[in-house]
């Protein structure tokens, strides 16, 4: 168990305390990478969109050529009955994951019904309310599916992103604007990513070289209920040059405001803090 963490697993079916190990030295997945995670959160004593955060992981493991073990219905219920250990006022990551135990004749190809699965729950704070990012480029891009099973929200995919931001720390900033295959603006190297022109929202369309991330469709659907015109659309960098508020979503942190892109400046906006008002409005009515 890491130092100063709240870490609960579960596996083999049953919870335990602590960072438990689970992965063998021959597992496919510990070798060859056939691993797939999902994230969501607890905080507030709720659980946003945790049937869906479950429904993907599963959807991932048979995007990685994996058989689901456990059903969403299942995975919700054991994700909650875990969740009964810690406090209400606990901020709680939820990590439901699979990975491949054997190979095929090949090595390469892991076993369909040789699947192992597992519940991570670790204690994370949320980030402040007055947390913000920096963003620059970066020379390292987001794969295609032929490439690349971005169809997963699959480990595998992770050293790539992690490239990103080493690389945008290194020139002083704290994340990256990441193009896809044609150049054309992605996402961030650890979220989706919003900008706002003239009080009208816009956010690149999902191409198949990024996850459309579950988060990133609720604020899109908080915002349009509120009278929010929300565009998705083919962007580039300078868009967001030209932008007046930029802003990024994910589990982790659900919004994070941009404060620059490089040598472009961005206030703290209106569009941002009414898209966080909105979902923490929603969260709470959903309990």
């Amino acid at each position: 168990m890491a130092v100063g963490k709240n870490i609960r697993t579960y596996f083999d079916g049953q919870w335990h305390n602590g960072d438990a190990p689970i992965m063998r030295a021959a597992d496919h997945g510990a070798w060859l990478g056939s691993s797939v995670f999902d994230g969501a959160r607890f905080f507030d004593g709720l659980a946003p969109d945790l049937e869906a955060h479950c429904e993907r992981v599963n959807r991932s493991a048979e995007a990685l050529m994996l058989t689901p073990t456990v059903t969403t219905e299942q995975m919700v219920e054991i994700v909650r009955e875990g969740l009964d250990s810690y406090a209400k006022g606990s901020a709680v990551y939820i990590r439901p994951m699979y990975w491949g135990i054997d190979g095929d004749v090949t090595a390469i190809v892991p076993q369909q019904d040789s699947t192992g699965f597992a519940i991570c729950l670790e204690e994370i704070p949320m980030a402040p309310e007055t947390a913000s990012v920096t963003l620059t480029t970066t020379r390292f891009r987001r794969p295609v599916l032929e490439s690349a099973v971005v169809n997963a929200k699959a480990g595998c995919l992770y050293p790539n992103n992690a490239r990103m931001l080493k690389e945008a720390r290194s020139k002083g900033f704290s994340n990256a604007l990441v193009a896809d295959a044609l150049g054309h603006v992605a996402e961030t190297a650890t979220a989706n990513i919003f900008m706002v022109r003239d009080g009208e929202v816009f956010t690149p369309t999902p191409n198949g070289t990024f996850l459309a991330g579950i988060t990133r469709a609720r604020h899109i659907k908080n915002l349009r209920a509120d009278g929010v015109t929300v565009h998705e659309s083919v962007l580039g960098f300078e868009d967001f040059h030209e932008a007046d508020e930029v802003f990024m979503t994910g589990n982790m942190n659900k919004i994070t405001p941009v404060t620059a892109l490089e040598d472009t400046q961005y206030q703290i906006g209106p569009i941002a803090r009414r898209a966080r008002e909105l979902y923490w409005d929603w969260a709470a009515s959903a309990r």
